[in-house]
Parts: C-alpha cells; sequence; structure tokens
C-alpha cells in the first residue's frame, strides 16, 4: 500500500509530464468540439456527449481535485 504522499508525488510528476501537458491540450480542444449543441444529431447523442463531457471534465480538474485533497490532508495532519 502507497502513502498518501508517495501518491502526491507521482501525480505530480504526471502533472510535470509533456506528455500529461499534451493530453490536456488536446482533451480541452475536443471538449470545445464536443460541447457544441448544434452537431448534435438526437438525444441519445446528447445524452452520449454529456457522458463525454462528464469524463473529460473529471479528467481536466484531475490536477486540481488533487491539489485540494492535498490541501485538506495537510490541513487535517496539523
Amino acid at each position: 500500500m502507497i502513502t498518501d504522499q508517495e501518491y502526491f508525488d507521482a501525480m505530480d510528476e504526471m502533472f510535470a509530464s509533456d506528455g500529461w501537458k499534451f493530453l490536456i491540450g488536446e482533451l480541452k480542444e475536443n471538449a470545445r468540439n464536443i460541447n457544441s449543441v448544434e452537431a448534435t444529431k438526437d438525444v441519445d447523442d446528447l445524452f452520449f456527449r454529456k457522458g463525454q463531457l462528464n469524463t473529460l471534465s473529471f479528467i481536466l480538474n484531475l490536477e486540481s481535485t488533487i491539489d485540494h485533497s492535498r490541501k485538506e490532508i495537510n490541513n487535517e495532519s496539523l
């Protein structure tokens, strides 16, 4: 089992990588395209796009979510 610190260190390493930066850039571009209601064909497509945007939002906000979790854990240990 890994410690909280090991987890946060591994996530920091990932966030600092060029690969992560490239991925985030591509996902932001994809989110703009997926978020277009004009391109939606029907209700099923609308719900599919909603699911895609939910997943993209999770990934795009992961860094800030991890940072928030780290701060909460640090405040609890004080």
